[in-house]
């Protein structure tokens, strides 16, 4: 709405157009057209020509139009206008001074500007210059400006003869050909302005249908927490009258100390309601304050000028956006106070406790709920959210998983926090995990179970934290060297004890002939001898030419055929079938290296200063096949 200029400002104007002077359009310098905004809006001015957003620092420059330089939010003005005509209020004279302004009563076409019968014969006189301007109804009036509007296209503020038809997405405005041509936009991602308005409108229509989903929910919530209001009206009936009957049975000694108990009651039911009446408060406002945003945002998605949705576009996703990401912490999404009391009398040793008579817990809390998008796995690891029942007091939790292949439930954890990471576990295996809260009162009962599936193949670094000082880690401890003349042992970050497990080591580095180990070690083996030289470690040891298996000292099955750079050693560790066999380049070495292996087995190599290895794991083990008689022999 325009507000009407200081009077002032007006006599000027109202002696010009009593002046001979002949007027064959809407006069320029009049209140209300485009060019004596300025005169309506005065400039709010950092200086005399130009005003800084505080927000985003972008200048404006003004001429003498003032205002006229800022963009107009037409989408705004638009949805005022259809809030106006469904609540048919009053067009107001834009020329009144006082902040209630008398109703108009006609419209001049040609300045587009509202008057009230006083403000019509003093500023708008049917004679001189105004007498051929056409007056109408304010509703025609608001009519004919609505109808121009819409079929006028809006140009461009920089060239004047250009309609705006593309959208910057850098600079986030529109642009016409032009801005394009000159250089305004150089290297700018630019594209069409309706197909522009019609992402912004999909993507606020996505978001608003998120918030609406939450808006309901909310109202659901509302209708639950006035339920439970009721729940706990009828809850504290009986509870007293639990009472009333308990202290009936006491002496005249405990019948103060009765009152004061059902007093108590009664100030807890209050404090409760109270707090449910807030909650039920806090969640209508923010309710009403979200549905105003829903039903303004549908107005906007309304708009057909896709020029005048584009200036609200951005703005209003991003306060949509923002409302969704912070709902869950303006909202809270359960009740704060649970509908019962639980509180009830311990009347057994009142004989010696009379003065000391007060509530007790009720129950144990109930059970916990998981929180599946939060529960995940790794490698053989498997972490567990959970979160506590909200009518509940928990002291603490006991977590327990079953051994993945539906046996019996063990204990993995007991403690107070609500996450819990379970490390150590078998590869391609399927747990089901449950959790039970616990306090003063005693345990209470388990939460359904949930299913969470370890990896199928492994993935693991070398451990710098286990291997021997000399040897020396690169690439992620992917791959090592030694700076000893002599073996050194180094380890795989995690343990197998069960399924098949394959991985590959990379030469690239191997001089004067050395001999490199690769197999698999208990966690205790020795970390300064050449692998398998105890009776702890499992290997093939190799050189240019040929290869032997070791274990505890003992040679066998030598295979010829040795590694250079650029050598592949694969190693096929079957716990399913207790064996290790080997590979080199993709060809099986010799037969089964090792059987009837048992317990649990780390990947290990041994090496010195004139090699260098990367290993490569996560891979499918190969498909092989071997005579069963052709094995070496295992000690465990």
């Amino acid at each position: 709405m325009i507000r009407r200029p200081p009077r002032s400002t007006l006599f000027p104007y109202t002696t010009l157009f009593r002046s001979g002077g002949v007027c064959t359009s809407r006069p320029n310098s009049y209140v209300g057209t485009p060019n004596i905004q300025g005169i309506v809006f005065p400039p709010l001015q950092n200086n005399a020509l130009s005003l800084t957003c505080p927000t985003c620092h972008k200048v404006m420059y003004f001429d003498e139009n003032g205002a006229l330089n800022l963009p107009k939010n037409r989408a705004m003005q638009n949805i005022v206008d259809k809030y106006g005509e469904t609540k048919n209020l009053a067009i107001k004279c834009q020329l009144c001074e006082g902040d209630d302004p008398t109703d108009a009563s006609v419209m001049c076409e040609q300045c587009e500007v509202f008057y009230c019968d006083a403000c019509k014969e003093a500023c708008h006189p049917s004679r001189g210059p105004l007498a051929k301007h056409v007056l109408v109804s304010p509703s025609q009036g608001k009519a004919a400006l609505r109808a121009r509007n819409r079929g006028k296209q809006v140009v461009c503020s920089e060239h004047a003869d250009e309609t705006l038809g593309m959208y910057c997405m850098m600079c986030k405005v529109p642009v016409c050909a032009m801005c394009i041509q000159d250089g305004r936009h150089p290297n700018h991602d630019v594209q069409a302005l309706s197909a522009m308005c019609k992402a912004h409108k999909t993507e606020l229509s996505q978001n608003l249908q998120t918030l609406s989903e939450k808006a309901k929910n909310t109202t659901e919530l509302i209708q639950r927490l006035k339920c439970m209001s009721e729940s706990l009206n009828d809850s504290c009936v009986d509870l007293e009258k639990s009472i009333a009957k308990q202290c009936q049975m006491f002496v005249e000694a405990i019948y103060v100390r009765q009152q004061q108990l059902i007093e108590y009651v009664r100030q807890e039911k209050e404090y409760r309601l109270k707090t449910l009446r807030d909650q039920v408060s806090s969640c209508t406002g923010k309710l009403q304050q979200t549905t105003g945003l829903l039903q303004f945002c549908i107005e906007a998605l309304k708009e057909t000028d896709s020029t005048a949705f584009l200036q609200i576009g951005t703005a209003l996703i991003s306060r949509v956006s923002n409302c969704d990401v912070t709902w869950h912490r303006d909202m809270s999404t359960s009740p704060l106070v649970p509908p019962e009391l639980d509180f009830t009398l311990d009347d057994k040793p009142f004989f010696r406790a009379i003065e000391q008579l007060n509530f007790i817990q009720m129950k144990p809390p109930a059970a916990p709920s998981f929180i599946p998008e939060e529960c995940c796995t790794e490698n053989n690891s498997v972490t567990v959210v959970w979160t506590q029942h909200p009518a509940s007091f928990v002291e603490g939790y006991i977590l327990e998983l079953d051994d993945g292949n539906d046996g019996a439930f063990r204990e993995v954890y007991c403690g107070k926090e609500t996450i819990c990471t379970v490390d150590g576990l078998h590869f391609n295996c399927l747990y089901n995990a449950r959790v039970k809260a616990f306090n003063s009162t005693g345990e209470g009962d388990y939460s359904d179970c949930i299913c969470l599936q370890t990896a199928e193949v492994a993935w693991f670094a070398l451990d710098g934290n286990t291997a021997h000082p000399d040897i020396k880690f690169l690439n992620d401890n992917q791959s090592v060297t030694c700076d000893s003349y002599e073996h050194r042992v180094v380890l795989g970050n995690i343990g197998f004890s069960r399924g098949v497990h394959y991985w590959e080591v990379t030469v690239d580095r191997y001089d004067n002939n050395a001999d490199p180990a690769f197999g698999v070690a208990r966690f205790d083996v020795t970390k300064d001898t050449m692998l398998g030289k105890d009776d702890k470690g499992w290997s093939m040891y190799i050189d240019n030419q040929r290869s032997w298996f070791l274990h505890g000292e003992k040679h066998n099955k030598r295979t010829e055929g040795g590694v250079e750079v650029g050598s592949v050693v694969g190693v096929l560790l079957d716990l399913d079938n207790r064996q290790l066999s080997f590979y080199v380049n993709q060809e099986v070495q010799g037969p089964v290296a090792f059987t009837g292996l048992q317990g649990v087995f780390y990947p290990a190599l041994s090496l010195n200063r004139s090699v260098q290895l990367t290993v490569h794991t996560s891979l499918d083990p190969p498909v092989y096949q071997t005579d069963e008689s052709e094995t070496g022999d295992a000690s465990n």
